[in-house]
C-alpha cells in the first residue's frame, strides 16, 4: 500500500475526522479529530494498513494558538518500510486525548513523558504519572510558557539508611 493509498483509505474511511491529509517532503501525514484518533490509529493497525509500529509520540506546544498542543505520532508498517505521522491538535485549558496504551504497550511510557513534560492527560491510560520529574514538581518544563529560571520546592532530605 503506498502514501496516497493510505491516505485515501484514511479520508474514505474517517471522512468527518480526518482533517487533513498531506505528503510534506514525501512523508504521508494525516490531521485527526481528537476524539476519533484511538479508532483511526486502531484501523491504521490493522491489516491491510498494518502499521504495527508506534516509533514514537510527543507534544508541539504553539502558545499563540487557540489549540495550543498538538500530539504527534509516528506509526510504522514493516511491511514496505512505511511511515505516517498522525496529527491532532488539543485546547490549551483542557488538553485532554484518548490513551493508545490498549494497542500499543509502548505507549505507557511514551504518553507518561508527555503527560510530564507538557501536561496532556490520556484518557483510559493504566498508570499515568510524573515519568522524570519528581511528585512535588510544579508545572512542565517542555512548556514554551514555563519560566526558564523557575524555582521549584525544595524537597526535605531523607536520612542516611
Amino acid at each position: 500500500m503506498e502514501k496516497e493509498d493510505i491516505l485515501t483509505a484514511l479520508r474514505t474511511s474517517f471522512p468527518e475526522d480526518v482533517l487533513e491529509t498531506s505528503t510534506p517532503l514525501g512523508d504521508a501525514a494525516a490531521v485527526v479529530k481528537p476524539e476519533a484518533l484511538a479508532g483511526i490509529m486502531a484501523f491504521l493497525k490493522a491489516e491491510p494498513q498494518a502499521f504495527t509500529m508506534l516509533l514514537d509520540l510527543t507534544c508541539v506546544d504553539h502558545p499563540d494558538r487557540l489549540d495550543r498542543f498538538e500530539m504527534v505520532y509516528h506509526v510504522f508498517a514493516l511491511e514496505g518500510a512505511r511511515r505516517l505521522r498522525v496529527k491532532a491538535s488539543l485546547p490549551a485549558a483542557e488538553p485532554v486525548i484518548g490513551s493508545l496504551a490498549g494497542l500499543w504497550k509502548n505507549a505507557v511510557w511514551l504518553e507518561r513523558e508527555a503527560f510530564d513534560m507538557f501536561g496532556v492527560r490520556f484518557e483510559g491510560h493504566p498508570d499515568l504519572r510524573r515519568l522524570f520529574m519528581y511528585d512535588g514538581f510544579e508545572g512542565h518544563p517542555l512548556r514554551k510558557d514555563y519560566p526558564l529560571r523557575g524555582r521549584q520546592p525544595r524537597l526535605p532530605m531523607r536520612p542516611d539508611p
